[in-house]
């Protein structure tokens, strides 16, 4: 007996896991490793904060509650992309 597929995912983007050194989030089927030194914004956040993540459009990311807003392509190659932070 074979099982059936169960259907597409329906989700495009979400945090698969969380730990003391960082989140791992899954955009698409491809999977990033965002540590805290690297992105500190997530470090002190809520769960439900982090969890929280939409894809606004094909390469943009935004977490509402955290005010976060990051590229795809800026995880994919990240030399390309410094990070600018203002308090």
């Amino acid at each position: 007996m074979r099982s059936q597929q169960l259907g597409k995912v329906t989700s495009e983007v979400e945090v698969t896991n969380l730990d003391r050194h960082g989140l791992w989030l899954l955009v698409r089927g491809e999977e990033f490793f965002l540590p805290f030194a690297e992105y500190p914004w997530f470090q002190e956040a809520r769960v439900l904060d982090v969890l929280n993540v939409e894809l606004l459009r094909e390469d943009h990311l935004y977490w509402s509650a955290l005010d976060v807003d990051l590229r795809v392509a800026s995880l994919k190659i990240p030399a390309r992309y410094p990070f600018v932070w203002r308090e």
